[in-house]
């Protein structure tokens, strides 16, 4: 699939769009700039839903206020935004005194859920970064709050809009290799960017839910999506076995550490400029340690994980993911009754490629706009019959490029056609959610675990 041939699929125009639209993706009113304001300004927030916002869709959105407990990270973040708009450190008085018309949450996963509620208490729209939240209790909390409202909260998959993961979508939506009775799914993290996760916040479990929940939401959205069903019960394995106390030496961070020569996984973070300004410079504030040490012994997630998924239709799903990969990268495979497809993206071998896997990770986070593109490959094969290749335009950039495309569809044009339902709600976030609560239960308790213990979300057997 040549890149327009995605743009006319996620693209095209509007007429009749917005019944397959959710509420949220409505256009302001009067064609005034809608207002918004940001809780939350790590990065993710100042610099994909900040700066970046602000940047390309100034002509039509005004931030009205930032919030966050460290007011030094607040006030970095105004700057980076290029924005004149107050800073607060209490969510009630922006609501009150900015009064915003979208409230997009970027705080710590375990915090998600106090601002979605408030925020839709006071009758603005939501907008949170995936997880939706981290464990069922809040999930139950917010879906009720939904509810009495009555505005739909939106969450942010953007993997959804990558170019491969929409071409196997269409390709699974024609029913290419007849009915699909299992999947394969396999993601491999960096030992520059599953490292990363243990050194910051996200390596306590109350904080993020562990990657379970954290990043492999990401992973059973898609495959929620793509497969068209809902999960029913999940049966899984996990463990702790190399980074935190799993090693001979620790100190208290990289910048303060005496064993800098000796550890392979040692990160100068002097040497980043930005993440001194918003983190070192605002520690004073909370004592958050952005280059923390990710062998400290308070680490309790796991860094290594084995889902085994049954969905409402009967397809079975392996999936995987490892935190201290050699390299980046993912590689799916959908059985079907005539057929098989296979896809991957970033397998160093399978293009030849000499990409250094640190420069990778740098691309891959960075929140700038600018995408870096490649092909990667689909693989149909027929039973009985020959395999087709099929070219995919990627990039390395932006979580396959699906960034930019979730915040046109956001931002710039709410409205566009969506025949393959790429926009997610609150259902959808619940549901990546709840396979990743049922996950880190099985591993806790070794059993199996039904979906209906955790909430009373009815599953749907065709989604569509």
């Amino acid at each position: 699939m040549k890149r327009r041939n995605f743009i006319a699929l996620t693209g095209a125009t509007a007429a009749g769009s917005l019944l397959n639209s959710p509420s949220w993706a409505q256009p302001s009113k009067n064609g005034a700039k809608k207002r918004l304001a940001l809780v939350g300004t790590g990065d993710r927030g100042s610099t994909f839903w900040g700066r970046r916002v602000q940047a390309d869709y100034g002509d039509i959105v005004e931030f009205v206020g930032l919030c966050d407990v460290n007011p030094g990270r607040a006030g970095y973040a105004k700057d980076l935004i290029k924005t004149n708009c107050p800073i607060f450190t209490d969510f009630d008085e922006m609501m009150n005194k900015a009064k915003p018309d979208m409230v997009i949450v970027t705080t710590v996963d375990a915090t998600h859920h106090i601002y979605i509620i408030k925020a839709l208490e006071y009758g603005a729209e939501v907008l949170t970064e995936k997880p939706l939240t981290t464990d069922e209790t809040k999930l139950k909390q917010i879906l009720d709050a939904e509810l009495k409202s009555g505005i739909k909260v939106k969450v942010g998959f953007n993997y959804r809009y990558g170019t491969i993961f929409s071409e196997l979508k269409k390709l699974l939506a024609a029913h290419r290799v007849g009915q699909v009775t299992s999947v394969d799914f396999h993601w491999y993290l960096n030992v520059f960017h599953g490292a990363d996760y243990f050194r910051r916040w996200h390596g306590h479990r109350a904080n993020s839910g562990t990657l379970l929940v954290h990043k492999a939401s990401h992973h059973f959205d898609l495959l929620n999506w793509m497969i068209d069903s809902d999960p029913v019960e999940v049966n899984a394995y996990g463990m702790l076995e190399h980074y935190g106390k799993n090693n001979k030496f620790r100190g208290n961070n990289c910048r303060n550490c005496p064993h800098t020569k000796e550890c392979k996984f040692y990160w100068d973070m002097t040497k980043n400029s930005h993440y001194m300004k918003l983190y070192a410079e605002n520690e004073k504030y909370d004592g958050y340690l952005r280059d923390n040490c990710l062998w400290r012994g308070s680490i309790d997630i796991f860094d290594k994980m084995a889902v085994q998924i049954k969905y409402a239709n009967g397809v079975q799903v392996s999936y995987s993911v490892t935190t201290y990969s050699p390299y980046e990268g993912w590689r799916i495979a959908f059985n079907g009754k005539s057929g098989r497809i296979d896809a991957s993206e970033g397998i160093p071998y399978n293009r030849k490629s000499t990409a250094d896997q640190a420069a990778l990770h740098l691309q891959e986070m960075s929140q700038k706009a600018t995408e870096v593109n490649d092909d990667e490959e689909i693989v149909v094969m027929d039973n009985f019959g020959e395999f087709q290749r099929i070219e995919v335009p990627v990039s390395r950039s932006g979580h396959g490029g699906g960034d930019s495309r979730l915040q046109d569809k956001i931002f710039r044009n709410p409205g566009m056609e969506d025949p393959f339902k790429h926009a997610a709600g609150t259902r959808d976030g619940a549901m990546a959610c709840l396979i990743g609560f049922a996950a880190r239960r099985s591993i806790d308790e070794c059993r199996t675990v039904k979906i209906s213990e955790l909430t009373d979300i009815k599953p749907n057997v065709d989604r569509s």
